[in-house]
């Protein structure tokens, strides 16, 4: 060990030291790419398709790789044998990588949409028609036969009719909103009354218009999460009211969504393994740059923030690329 006024000493053995640990980290990533690469090829093996956990993998893989170059960088210039590390290219990457993963998250959602639309969407609308002819068959019938062929017909022709309205609440829910078209706060505001008009919530927007300046990918990310909180509502809120506001401060953009629901407690949900819907808000807010902090008690409803800071003209630029 150096002396303590051996200054030099003790640099050097901070250095060796970081180097150590940079070795050994690059190992556990390397370890981590490993297993998720046979995950991967199994799966492709078995379904052709990523689910989301290895889907969150891939991300997660993404950001080990991208952490631990920079780490590795930051050790070689420390020990004299690599350049200062760039921030702004560091940047440029961070926001390079974001843009593919949700890029690859809306290619994975517009798959799904297509297939659903084309497949189960399709057979039942089919099973309707078919049902409806048979209705009319048994209209030819006599006696107690006619009254029961009519009621399980009739029966079954509102099972279909129940799952219709699922699968088309799915397909709609999968199919991108055109923003560039409606704007973000048009877009929030017509979800918000296709969800009133699905799930009979009462839903009160209040919404700056006009053009947020943000990247597409950045709207597209707080479309999805305010989608993503509005279904949590309907799925285990059940609230009678949601507000949602979307509005810009001084120095951010901020989204409230909150409900009169039961709530829950956030410790116990943390701790679940599948609490999917808020690692998936918290996963896209933090893509984007953005904070996501949820808020909620048994009994007294949940509040979803999500917190964009503005960015500088220099970082629009590289978003942009």
């Amino acid at each position: 060990m150096p002396r303590e006024d051996d200054l030099d000493g003790q640099f050097d053995l901070i250095v060796e030291g970081l180097r150590r640990d940079v070795r050994r980290l690059r190992q556990q990533v390397e370890k981590f790419q490993r297993a998720y690469q046979k995950r991967a090829e199994a799966q492709s093996r078995a379904s052709g398709s990523p689910d989301e956990t290895s889907q969150r993998a891939f991300r997660r893989m993404k950001q080990l790789q991208l952490a631990i170059s920079h780490i590795e960088s930051s050790a070689a210039y420390l020990g004299g044998t690599g350049m200062e590390p760039q921030r702004e290219d560091d940047q440029e990457q961070l926001v390079t990588v974001a843009q593919r993963v949700l890029e690859s998250l809306e290619a994975e959602r517009e798959r799904l949409y297509r297939d659903v639309h084309d497949g189960p969407a399709q057979v039942l609308a089919n099973a309707m028609f078919e049902v409806e002819y048979l209705e009319r068959i048994a209209d030819r019938a006599t006696g107690e036969a006619r009254t029961a062929l009519k009621t399980e017909l009739n029966n079954l022709k509102g099972q279909f009719r129940s799952s219709l309205d699922a699968v088309r609440g799915m397909i709609y829910d999968l199919r991108p909103p055109v923003l560039s078209e409606l704007g973000l706060a048009g877009a929030i505001r017509n979800y918000a009354t296709e969800s009133q008009a699905r799930y009979g919530l009462r839903v009160d927007c209040h919404l700056d218009a006009g053009d947020t300046g943000l990247e597409p990918t950045q709207e597209l990310a707080i479309y999805r999460v305010m989608q993503e909180a509005l279904q949590n509502v309907h799925k285990h809120g059940q609230a009678t009211t949601v507000g949602i506001v979307w509005q810009r401060s001084k120095d951010q953009w901020v989204m409230h969504c909150t409900d009169d629901g039961v709530g829950f407690d956030i410790v116990k949900v943390a701790r679940r393994q599948r609490s999917v819907g808020l690692l998936a808000m918290r996963e896209r807010a933090e893509l984007i740059g953005a904070r996501l902090q949820v808020q909620s008690t048994p009994g007294q409803g949940t509040a979803v923030t999500l917190l964009l800071p503005l960015r500088s003209e220099k970082e629009g630029d590289a978003l942009g690329r």
